[in-house]
C-alpha cells in the first residue's frame, strides 16, 4: 500500500494486484461517496451561500449538493407519478360518481 504525494491523491491508496501477470492499479478512494464527479457552473451568489450552508451544517460541499439533488428528484419525481396517474384517468374515463368520491376523499385528506 502506498500513499500519492499530491494533496487531492492523499485521500487515495494505491493498491497493485497480479492477474495473470500483469499488473493492474486499483485506486481506492475516500470520500463521501464511490460516485460519479462532475463539474458544474452556478452563479457565484448560489455558490456562496452554498458554501456558508455547508460549513453551517457541517457538511462537504458534495454532500451538499448531493443533498440538494436528490431532494429535488424527489420533489419532481411525484410530478410524473401524477402525469401517469392523470394520462389513465383520461383513458379510462371518469363517471360523475367517481369524480364525486374522489373529491369528497380529497376534501378529508391532510395536505
Amino acid at each position: 500500500m502506498e500513499m500519492r504525494g499530491s494533496q487531492n491523491s492523499k485521500k487515495s491508496l494505491l493498491h497493485k494486484a497480479c492477474f495473470h501477470n500483469r499488473q493492474i492499479d486499483l485506486v481506492i478512494k475516500f470520500g463521501h461517496t464511490f460516485g460519479m464527479k462532475t463539474a458544474i457552473s452556478i452563479p457565484d451568489d448560489i455558490f456562496e451561500e452554498a458554501e456558508r450552508l455547508a460549513r453551517r451544517t457541517k457538511r462537504s460541499r458534495s454532500q451538499l449538493f448531493s443533498d440538494a439533488v436528490k431532494e429535488y428528484l424527489a420533489r419532481h419525481t411525484t410530478d410524473d407519478v401524477t402525469e401517469a396517474m392523470n394520462r389513465v384517468c383520461v383513458d379510462v374515463g371518469v363517471d360523475d360518481f367517481t369524480a364525486s368520491a374522489a373529491r369528497d376523499i380529497l376534501k378529508r385528506v391532510e395536505w
